[in-house]
């Protein structure tokens, strides 16, 4: 008999693909059978995601801690299976994922006008590539899946984006996928030693994550860590990898920079919490200072960049910079603390600045700008529209009672926990930036005079609009009120990790592929 909830993954993982194929079949002229097909299948993944949740406790894990696993034969000959699973933190992000994929699709209805059938299929097919890299355990799988994803994204940019959409859309894939390549090669790297080592070639991470208890092997780890490092610093992404960001941002439609924002760019945070923490403890710890200060320059970088846009969409794009950053810096705290808080900033980012982006998107389909000296006012004819907005702000910038606030906390905490204060003070000023440039921005748009005439007859929100950002809202205050439950999830991965981190400390302190040999 499989476990309970065994086959759960995989209909989550398929069921956009279907509808993909199914929304593809159907007649072009069919415009609103089309988003009301795709927007059926994004919501029915969503609730065929939540009993991961609500059966979290009485799933069945395995020794590695992961619930429902399954597992199946693929392509034998190179040690490669069929295997996915979610720990506490993949199925945070698979739930995370469900939710923004679905709120993207109802988002699309008014926004997008032409070839509406390819535009609803890739947005699918986008959303089964992402659940993909959070659910693979065969890290072939993940490559696979990893690779998929980039497809949709780069067309949805291409053809639905705005006047540099080319550009942004090309930059946008070859930035990733000269990461993916240097990440494949730190794949075959592991995949060939391990096999060298215990003479079964595979591909399965949970055996890879158990390399990072081997000793002797610094050198090779300093390389793949390296080589992991490019791939998922692009993703994340970290200064000074990120000058693909705001372009795509910017350049791509409404729903594609959620998707973008609240979900691709967690990819990167993920790899290096997934990989590169557990497979390569002794490399991470070697790293630490520098991916810091990198982190740490992303933070006040981003924060700085944003407080001087004039673009609306970019201000939101840098702010991603910013609160990214300050992700890397609880993780590479590497403390329960700091990667507990590095988490659940990955979900607050995605709830929060994925709202921000949808609250530019219904701002431009009225107004056509995005400009924000074109905006003034708009607390006066859009009410409802601001008082949501309002509330997506004050999660950003972390008010209590709010879910930033939590994982800042706790971010803040690790970093203090770290042997020099400085880290924790360099990162802290984020937030304060954080703070002006949001709530500056506010201002500008919101209050004051009304800036043009036009403005005065754009209408507030309907239901379909508000629905988009109340679920978003809604998990704001009930991670910022209690946050217990997600906190009692993430417990075990997180003590996982550090101790496998903590266990590297205890050995040899490690140094430079030329001063210590295999």
């Amino acid at each position: 008999m499989p476990p309970t909830g065994a086959f759960t993954l995989d209909l989550i993982l398929y069921l956009p693909l279907a509808g993909a194929l199914a929304v593809f079949a159907l007649p072009a002229r069919r415009r609103r059978l089309v988003a009301g097909l795709a927007t059926s299948v994004a919501g029915a993944d969503f609730l065929a995601s939540l009993p991961l949740w609500f059966l979290w406790e009485q799933a069945p894990r395995d020794a590695w801690g992961f619930r429902f696993v399954r597992e199946a034969r693929w392509i034998e000959t190179i040690g490669a299976k069929y295997i996915v699973g979610v720990d506490g933190i993949s199925m945070l992000l698979v739930l995370l994922t469900t939710l923004l994929s679905f709120l993207a699709v109802l988002s699309s209805w008014k926004a997008i006008e032409r070839r509406e059938k390819e535009y609803y299929a890739f947005l699918l097919l986008l959303e089964t590539g992402m659940l993909g890299v959070f659910v693979s355990l065969d890290f072939f799988l993940f490559y696979v899946f990893w690779e998929v994803m980039l497809v949709p994204m780069y067309f949805l940019i291409g053809i639905w984006g705005h006047e540099r959409r080319l550009y942004a859309a090309i930059k946008f894939f070859l930035y990733t996928l000269l990461g993916s390549l240097l990440m494949l090669l730190g794949i075959l790297a592991l995949y060939f030693f391990h096999g060298d080592v215990t003479g079964t070639l595979t591909f399965d991470i949970r055996a890879l994550q158990a390399m990072g208890g081997w000793a002797g092997w610094f050198p090779l780890q300093f390389w793949v860590w390296l080589a992991f490092f490019v791939g998922f610093a692009i993703k994340v992404p970290l200064f000074p990898f990120h000058t693909w960001l705001p372009d795509a941002h910017v350049e791509a439609p409404t729903a594609g920079s959620v998707l973008l924002a609240g979900v691709l760019l967690k990819m990167g945070t993920y790899g290096f919490l997934r990989f590169s923490l557990p497979m390569l403890p002794e490399a991470t710890r070697w790293f630490v200072p520098y991916v810091l200060a990198l982190s740490v320059i992303g933070v006040v970088y981003g924060a700085l960049l944003a407080l001087v846009q004039k673009d609306w969409k970019k201000l939101v794009a840098y702010s991603s910079v910013s609160h990214l950053g300050f992700c890397m810096v609880g993780m590479f705290a590497l403390n329960a603390h700091g990667i507990t808080g590095s988490v659940l900033q990955m979900i607050n980012h995605g709830l929060s600045t994925g709202g921000l982006f949808l609250v530019v998107g219904l701002a431009y389909e009225r107004a056509h700008t995005r400009e924000i000296a074109a905006f003034g006012g708009l607390a006066r004819v859009m009410p409802v529209y601001a008082a949501l907005f309002m509330i997506l702000t004050l999660s950003s910038i972390g008010l209590p009672a709010l879910n930033g606030f939590v994982g800042e906390f706790f971010v803040l905490v690790g970093a203090f926990e770290l042997p020099s204060k400085a880290w924790a003070v360099l990162t802290a000023s984020g937030i304060v930036l954080g703070a002006v440039y949001m709530l500056w921005l506010y201002q500008r748009t919101m209050f004051g005079r009304v800036i043009r005439e036009d403005n005065r007859l754009l209408r507030d929100l309907d239901l379909r609009e508000a629905a988009t950002l109340l679920p978003l809202i809604a998990l704001c205050f009930w991670i910022g009120v209690k946050p217990g439950p997600i906190l009692d999830v993430l417990e075990e991965p997180v003590g996982r990790i550090v101790r496998q981190v903590e266990a590297a400390a205890s050995a040899q302190p490690p140094g430079p592929p030329s001063v210590r040999a295999r």
